[in-house]
């Protein structure tokens, strides 16, 4: 009998060796296939099996996934995405053409275009924030007027919070604008830019698998004009009133763009006038497995996994703790040194993971994405003000050094 694998296409930092780790314990054979497997340094220490492949093609995908065949039984496909989230197109495609379990690629291709998205969701009467579609400067600047200052402008398509940007006067708007349209930000098509109202309220996330909503995710961002995030807890403190509305709102959500299949996490702001969705993206977020895992004991990539090759699946919880993850993020360019304290900062009772992605002496430029964050430090403990004071603990014992590019 052939030996079952389970196709992963491209990597990612924090959920990519959950997801291999996860197969191996459901008894089947992680491959990866990706344009550049060395960039994910969890298959190069580990020496996972992966592939090169061009995946921004897709019969490429399908030729490769046709010979691996010959020797395996594929399972299931599913896979990650950086900075362009077309892929997860790619992949309901694959499974669609294999007679694989998959999202409806539809349903996928419609989520990752933002204006489209947006689009459906107001057709169904779900709460979001004014928005405009703009393709030149002049276009964007009368948005904007429209709108009313403050106001976010963002490429209609991407992901990690690349080229998003608040803009709080016409300069600002000028400037932001010079930058997504004068060559410097990095367009698969035409530019599409989306124009809108700044949701002023904390923000949430609702995680979702299927059509059942597992929790909700507080998050706080770094200081704008970006939205780079700096801590997710889980679950957030809500009451009981604003969980209804934010479950609520994140169903007619699922319902709206057609996603009942798979994964989902469904960005919220809690204004003065209720929950407004800010973007619904068809998959699971980087930080929020593990989180999931620690405070609820539910294992959300073995349950994803288990969706995709056509076993039973459960989001049956078996604790009631509190996770929180904060992530390390330098303010200025420049060179890192060194970094420290991070073996004294795991030894903190309640600590679960402190981890820095970049090595000494690697250059640091701010992007204001996500790609700006340079390590992180996971806690947990069975109560959420508990889990707050480990997790700043840690943080506390936490340091490193960049000396800027111009000291040079």
């Amino acid at each position: 009998m052939a030996r079952k694998a389970l196709i992963l296409v491209e990597g990612h930092r924090s959920n990519g060796p959950l997801y291999i780790q996860a197969a191996k314990r459901l008894g089947l054979h992680p491959i990866t296939l990706s344009r550049d497997p060395t960039q994910y340094d969890y298959l190069v220490s580990e020496k996972h099996e992966a592939i090169r492949v061009d995946t921004e093609s897709f019969d490429a995908i399908i030729e490769e996934c046709s010979q691996l065949r010959a020797t395996y039984d594929i399972s299931g496909i599913t896979g990650f995405t950086g900075l362009d989230e077309s892929l997860y197109v790619t992949i309901a495609k694959l499974c669609q053409y294999f007679g694989l379990p998959g999202p409806n690629p539809a349903s996928i291709e419609q989520c990752c275009d933002k204006f489209v998205q947006r689009e459906s969701l107001a057709e169904s009467g779900v709460e979001m924030p004014a928005y405009r579609l703009a393709v030149n400067a002049i276009e964007i600047e009368e948005a904007a007027a429209e709108i009313g200052l403050p106001v976010i402008i963002k490429p209609a398509m991407g992901s990690g919070s690349s080229g998003v940007r608040m803009c709080c006067n016409v300069e600002e708007v000028k400037e932001h604008t010079t930058y997504l349209l004068g060559g410097t930000h990095r367009w698969r098509s035409s530019p599409r830019i989306l124009v809108e109202e700044f949701a002023q309220g904390n923000s949430y996330t609702a995680l979702t698998m299927g059509n059942e909503v597992i929790g909700v995710t507080g998050n706080v961002f770094g200081p704008p004009p970006h939205f780079v995030y700096r801590e997710f807890t889980y679950p957030a403190i809500l009451s009981d009133y604003d969980q209804k509305r934010i479950g609520d709102i994140s169903l007619r959500s699922l319902q709206a763009l057609a996603l009942g299949w798979g994964p989902a996490n469904i960005e919220i702001r809690l204004t003065k006038r209720g929950p407004v969705v800010i973007e619904v993206n068809p998959r699971l977020a980087g930080g929020d497995p593990q989180l999931v895992h620690l405070a609820h004991g539910v294992d959300l990539v073995s349950e994803h996994i288990k969706l995709v090759i056509g076993d039973e699946w459960s989001l049956r919880r078996t604790r009631s703790h509190t996770a929180a993850v904060r992530f390390l993020v330098p303010d200025r360019d420049g060179t890192l040194e060194w970094t420290g304290g991070d073996s004294r900062a795991a030894a903190v009772p309640g600590v679960v993971e402190v981890k820095f992605y970049e090595q000494p002496n690697t250059p640091i430029t701010l992007k204001g994405d996500y790609r700006d964050c340079i390590g992180h430090v996971i806690a947990a403990s069975p109560s959420g003000s508990r889990t707050a004071a480990i997790l700043q603990r840690a943080i506390d014992l936490v340091s490193w050094s960049i000396t800027p590019f111009s000291n040079r």
